[in-house]
């Protein structure tokens, strides 16, 4: 594959273990600059751990990932410079407590990646802004709703200006309401062209922005494709059944 049409991340007979337990198991995925891919999947499938091995805070027992290119799986790499390049979001917002909202967003540019003070914060109150959250940059996160704190979250990590961005379960802990506002971002994210992969429960969601919509089972990818496919005709039939029982009404 030429350096033109080679994929932003390239995921290879990924396998991890936990004791003789199997979480992945030869997971191959490929994410094109603007794709955005959605992991779906029962709890306990291995869309989180995915995840957390893109970004490497989980080691890999076999397989590589490729970022654009290079190798991060290999032992030598300099895991601090992978994770200047990928962002990430988890589920429980993990924001510092003790830090405004501003100070959450200017943190990893100005200690991680050298950006003056005065860059970094012109850039999160642009975002704060752009995501509803200008009046609350000097609040601490015990202030703010779930999905403000979650919507901060997502800012922290786009001051960074990642290539790859993932996204674990982020609406898992909101109510319905807070849930759109947070998926409001994301849908704004994928209509500017930012590469995402992201695990969700949220059907209709994956339906209308995924570029590719992965079923995971067992810590495989039983079936992947175009979300009108995925969604309309899958092939596997535990993906049909599956399927089936969460877009029951």
């Amino acid at each position: 594959m030429s350096a033109s049409t080679r994929a932003l991340l390239e995921v290879r007979h990924l396998r991890k273990t936990y004791g003789e337990r199997v979480i992945l198991d030869d997971v191959s995925l490929d994410v094109s600059a603007g794709d955005v891919v959605c992991l779906i999947g029962s709890s306990g499938s291995g869309k989180s751990t995915l995840l957390r091995c893109l970004d490497l805070l989980e080691p890999v027992d076999d397989g590589t990932i490729h970022l654009d290119g290079v190798e991060i799986t290999d032992p030598e790499v300099d895991e601090k410079a992978v994770r200047r390049r990928v962002g990430m979001v988890f589920q429980a917002y993990n924001l510092f407590p003790h830090l405004t909202v501003l100070e959450n967003c200017t943190l990893a540019p100005r200690r991680a990646h050298g950006v003056r003070r005065r860059e970094a914060r012109t850039r999160a109150l642009e975002l704060l802004e752009r995501f509803g959250l200008a009046e609350h940059v000097d609040k601490h996160p015990d202030r703010l709703s779930g999905g403000q704190q979650q919507r901060a979250a997502v800012v922290r990590a786009l001051c960074a200006k990642p290539d790859l961005l993932l996204l674990d379960e982020i609406t898992a802990a909101l109510d319905p309401e807070l849930t759109g506002e947070v998926l409001d971002i994301v849908r704004d994210l994928a209509a500017g062209g930012t590469t995402m992969v992201l695990a969700t429960h949220e059907m209709s969601f994956a339906r209308e922005v995924a570029t590719t919509v992965c079923f995971l089972e067992g810590g495989r990818i039983l079936e992947q494709g175009p979300p009108a496919q995925m969604f309309s005709d899958p092939t596997h039939e535990r993906t049909r059944s599956f399927l089936k029982r969460v877009l029951a009404p």
